[in-house]
């Protein structure tokens, strides 16, 4: 994670074991929960989301999962399949921007 002024800026986790897409999304989301707790923000101070799936078709998937995870005003998101897979085999990656 890198800060500059009050915002943090979390590069791309990914869930490197097996798994399914829920089990990947659920254990990136709170490997990003970590992160952005030891800097002094939260998940409800996530502005801005990044999420890179493997396969387009667990997005469903992994919507069930990421929905109600960041508060009641939820942050702007983009959704892609990534050409090629995400790197180290994970199903999905997800980087964010928050505010401290």
């Amino acid at each position: 994670a890198v800060s500059y002024g009050n915002l943090l800026f979390i590069a791309g986790k990914g869930a490197h074991f097996e798994g399914d897409i829920k089990a990947h999304t659920d254990h990136v989301l709170k490997e990003i929960e970590k992160e952005l707790v030891n800097a002094g923000s939260s998940m409800e101070k996530v502005l801005k989301c990044n999420v890179y799936l493997h396969d387009l078709n667990d997005y469903k998937a992994m919507n069930e999962v990421f929905l109600g995870r960041f508060g009641e005003e939820p942050p702007v998101r983009t959704t892609i399949a990534v050409y090629g897979g995400v790197p180290g085999n994970s199903l999905v990656e997800i980087d964010v921007i928050a505010y401290i």
